[in-house]
């Protein structure tokens, strides 16, 4: 018996040899993980769009306006994104380099997460899975406040693993500040308390007497820390159109692609025929239901949140950057489903051709270099133009706020933060502005303007973005008795009309 039995020891040794060598692996990780981190830094001298022209507006002038240009915003970012400047200067560059710390600092802390719930490998694929998502590579060089919100996610993940094993109270007071923190960047990141809060209290009930100090250490941080962003939550809840960006319902190709972006579905199903086939799926290590309870709920609980509330009211917080809060519970899921891929040869495969996709997907794109739409080149186009004369020129702001205020005066309207573009990228003409929507203000305004422009027989130009092109439209109808209109340009979806009155020899100012 014992002779027999020899050989099958000797064979299972050989099966347990590693098909890939320890350094070749650890070096193909190292290498996928710095690609996937590389394609951020794609786009990064790319011109500032919108929202990132308002957190500049922000910090310009001084650390003492930040509170008072805050809007419905908590003024953490600003303030932290003020101080950075001070080193990195205001160029586009220097404004992203907070996002970018942050956002690797975030990519550590999901490693480290990983690492307590999976092996080394499957816990560097799911940083890989992470860096290559689209939506943090866009967050990772944003100059607002999302990569920070990222951060503070996977610091909250991070020491709730850690609290699984743990009867420290620190940790349980870090947890709940990390926690509060989430929303101190993004207030609509708020929808995953409850997946952090469960998966809480599932620890805590393994062992009430010794984890009821935890839980009340948990809860008192946590609710102390969100004390001073209270006020900024009940406006928000109170101004609730702010949030409608686009009343059109959120598309199930669309939350298809934020649970599995490019060929992430094909990938997979690839690697399970190959496992298949070789018989490395494994059906047999016990399913560890807390691990699982977690990434599946940290994956699906906040981007459904956020589905069924644009679905059922006319309030749209399924726009993709607040997608990003479901992103680390995206990337824990996929890891624990190549955990069950009883292969590192296999894992290592998967983990090669996502990062070669999501590579070429960049650097093949003919957006590639783009970070989102910026008014930096139709503003030039209309100082080029309009500086010849000092032409006034008419901007419809791209904010949605700006349809339920007044407009500002046009003195103003360069310093305000309903046009925050002309802030970093500034015209020399005079500037009237107009709401973003065509509404009872933006046919008051725009009368008037058009009304002393044709008294003047002044020459104007007007500029609009995509929502705001009733109103070019508009304008053009109201002046067509008066005036020639031609289109100068469309720059990123920026149009940049020219208001000639017939005639012309009259004297243009």
């Amino acid at each position: 018996m014992n002779a027999v039995s020899q050989p099958a020891i000797s064979f299972s040794g050989l099966n347990q040899r590693p098909l890939v060598p320890p350094r070749v692996e650890s070096t193909i990780y190292a290498l996928s993980l710095l690609a996937s981190i590389a394609v951020w830094f794609v786009s990064l001298r790319a011109p500032l769009w919108l929202d990132e022209t308002f957190s500049f507006w922000q910090i310009k002038d001084g650390v003492r306006q930040i509170l008072s240009r805050r809007g419905s915003l908590s003024p953490a970012y600003a303030y932290i994104l003020w101080l950075f400047t001070r080193f990195t200067g205001t160029s586009e560059i220097g404004l992203r380099v907070l996002s970018i710390l942050a956002m690797l600092s975030a990519v550590y802390l999901l490693y480290c997460a990983s690492r307590e719930l999976f092996s080394r490998d499957v816990a560097l694929i799911t940083a890989v899975l992470f860096c290559a998502h689209p939506l943090v590579i866009f967050t990772s060089i944003d100059a607002r406040p999302y990569a920070c919100a990222a951060l503070a996610i996977n610091s909250a993940i991070y020491l709730l693993v850690r609290l699984r094993h743990s009867n420290s109270i620190w940790l349980a007071a870090a947890f709940g500040v990390a926690t509060a923190a989430i929303a101190y960047f993004q207030m609509v990141f708020g929808v995953i308390f409850p997946v952090l809060a469960v998966c809480l209290f599932l620890i805590i009930a393994r062992d009430i007497k010794a984890g009821a100090r935890q839980f009340g250490i948990a809860f008192v941080t946590f609710t102390l820390a969100s004390l001073p962003n209270l006020p900024d939550l009940l406006h928000i809840f109170h101004a609730r159109q702010m949030l409608v960006f686009d009343k059109s319902a959120p598309k199930l190709a669309d939350l298809a692609w934020t649970l599995a972006p490019g060929d992430l579905v094909f990938i997979l199903l690839g690697v399970a025929l190959i496992a298949g086939a070789t018989r490395k799926i494994d059906l047999d290590t016990p399913i560890d239901r807390w691990t699982l309870l977690l990434c599946a709920s940290s994956c699906l609980v906040p981007i459904f949140i956020l589905y069924g509330v644009t679905s059922g009211t006319a309030t749209n917080v399924f726009v993709e950057r607040y997608r990003l809060v479901a992103v680390p519970g995206i990337a824990l899921a996929w890891g624990w489903i190549l955990s069950r891929i009883d292969s590192r040869l296999i894992r290592v495969l998967f983990c090669v051709a996502v990062v070669s996709s999501s590579a070429y997907r960049y650097l093949s794109s003919p957006v590639s270099g783009h970070h989102g739409y910026t008014w930096k080149y139709a503003l030039q186009l209309a100082e080029q133009n309009a500086s010849v004369d000092h032409a006034p020129v008419l901007i419809c702001s791209d904010f949605p706020n700006a349809d339920y205020v007044p407009m500002p005066a046009p003195a103003d309207v360069k310093a305000s933060g309903l046009f925050t573009p002309l802030s970093y990228y500034r015209l020399s003409v005079p500037v009237v502005g107009l709401p973003r929507a065509l509404n009872e203000e933006a046919m008051r305004v725009g009368s008037d303007f058009v009304l002393q422009a044709r008294l003047r027989r002044q020459r104007f130009l007007a500029l609009a973005w995509g929502p705001s092109y009733p109103t070019m439209l508009w304008l053009t109808n109201i002046s067509a008795d008066a005036y020639d209109v031609r289109t100068l340009g469309e720059q990123d979806g920026v149009v940049v009309l020219e208001f000639t009155p017939h005639n012309n020899d009259a004297g243009i100012r």
